[in-house]
């Protein structure tokens, strides 16, 4: 065979091998699952837990009329601040002193009907008198008729007597009942604050809110010294809340402003929400009322602003962490089919799955169950399973909820496209 055989046929096999060599990359390539990675590191972890709600006065009264009539007078405006026991309205007092004077007439009547019955109470008590002594020194000078008749007619006029003392009683328990009614024509402030709502006006007429407390309404009155977001929590949260926990409130009027408070109240109770959405065939989300009282509330704060709270229930300082897109479970693989449990209730189901992530060690991936604590806004606190430095699969999503024991990755190529600023 001549050289240029030779040579012809090392550049063939070269040509071929190469070929096979790249079509073997081309294809390990390919099954390669493109991840992103990253290394388990310390970080400070905060644990919140965000509701929306609305702002309010820790205390606020709404005023209503405890009598029925028609207001001549207000004399405050919706914004005015007002004092403990200033004049807020009045209601037209033309009845109410006409039922007075009535009330005052009657008694006056009753008491002139006691001083009469009193009398012949007194009257009769001396004939009783007379009739006894003279039955004593003589029993034939009073028939025992003329006793008993004595004696009746004593009763008797005790008995007026004690009936006009009741209705002198009832008299007065009446004037004292159109004295206050005819005080209620006057409404003063039960407590300082800001008027924060005023829906009557001059000339409507006042009713008792007896059976409907928004059409009673005249006005309500706001102490805005201490303010509150009053914000909903769901019932998976509520139960790492802690009274005094530090939260961060944001008000949709302010922006860019954030107000510290504190947690001062926590209901025990469930809002009653008929319009919930229900989250399975019988069930509907439940939430808690949680009050939280800001620090140092803005100057020209107003009942009812939107606000959304950010409540810390928990911190970790320089712990080990992952990416909480990072944890994925895998269900755990019986030793034999014979053993497999047929209990499919949720607790069941919960035992048979590990929480974990998947390492990346020279390209290849395997499953390592890991133990978490707090979850912070983007990261996990890891307690058992992996050791700082080492890699992991960190997204997307679907890649790690795909990835499967000795699945070859690759890193994934940081995207540097740049979104162009329009001219």
């Amino acid at each position: 065979m001549s050289k240029r055989t030779t040579w012809i046929l090392g550049a063939v096999a070269t040509v071929v091998l190469v070929g096979v060599v790249g079509g073997i990359i081309r294809a390990r390539r390919q099954s390669e699952v493109e991840v992103r990675e990253e290394k388990v590191a310390r970080r400070d972890l905060v644990a919140a837990v965000t509701a929306s709600g609305k702002i309010q006065p820790k205390k606020k009264v709404d005023i209503s009329a405890d009598i029925t009539g028609r207001i001549i007078r207000i004399a405050v405006r919706e914004g005015d601040v007002v004092a403990k026991g200033q004049l807020l309205l009045q209601i037209d007092p033309t009845v109410y002193e006409a039922n007075l004077q009535r009330a005052q007439a009657a008694f006056s009547s009753t008491g002139a009907q006691v001083v009469q019955a009193r009398s012949n109470r007194d009257q009769a008590q001396r004939a009783l008198q007379r009739t006894q002594a003279l039955r004593d020194q003589n029993p034939n000078l009073i028939a025992p008729e003329q006793l008993e008749q004595a004696q009746t007619a004593f009763d008797i006029a005790s008995a007026n007597l004690t009936a006009a003392e009741h209705q002198a009683e009832q008299a007065r328990a009446s004037v004292q009942e159109a004295r206050d009614n005819l005080r209620k024509t006057r409404l003063l402030a039960p407590i300082s604050g800001r008027i924060t709502r005023l829906p009557v006006e001059e000339g409507e007429v006042a009713v008792p809110s007896t059976f409907s407390k928004d059409i009673g309404l005249l006005m309500t009155i706001s102490d805005l010294s201490v303010i509150q977001a009053k914000v909903q929590v769901g019932e998976t949260d509520v139960v790492r809340l802690r009274l005094g926990d530090s939260v961060d409130v944001a008000i949709d009027a302010f922006p860019d402003t954030t107000f510290l408070g504190r947690v001062t109240k926590i209901s025990n109770s469930s809002i009653d929400n008929p319009g919930a959405v229900a989250t399975t065939e019988n069930t509907r989300a439940v939430d808690y009322h949680v009050e939280v009282t800001l620090n140092h509330p803005p100057a020209d704060v107003r009942p009812d602003l939107s606000a959304t709270a950010r409540i810390i229930t928990d911190r970790r300082a320089r712990v080990l962490s992952i990416p909480i897109i990072a944890l994925t479970v895998r269900e755990n693989t019986p030793l034999s089919t014979e053993n497999r449990p047929t209990d499919t209730s949720a607790v069941t189901r919960r035992r048979r799955v590990t929480e974990g992530v998947f390492v990346i060690q020279k390209g290849i991936v395997t499953f390592r169950p890991v133990r978490v604590g707090i979850a912070g806004d983007e990261y996990f606190e890891v307690l058992e399973g992996l050791k700082e430095g080492e890699v992991i699969a960190a997204g997307p999503y679907q890649a790690v909820r795909d990835l499967k024991d000795g699945t070859h990755v690759r890193k994934m190529k940081p995207d540097t496209t740049k979104t162009k600023k329009p001219a």
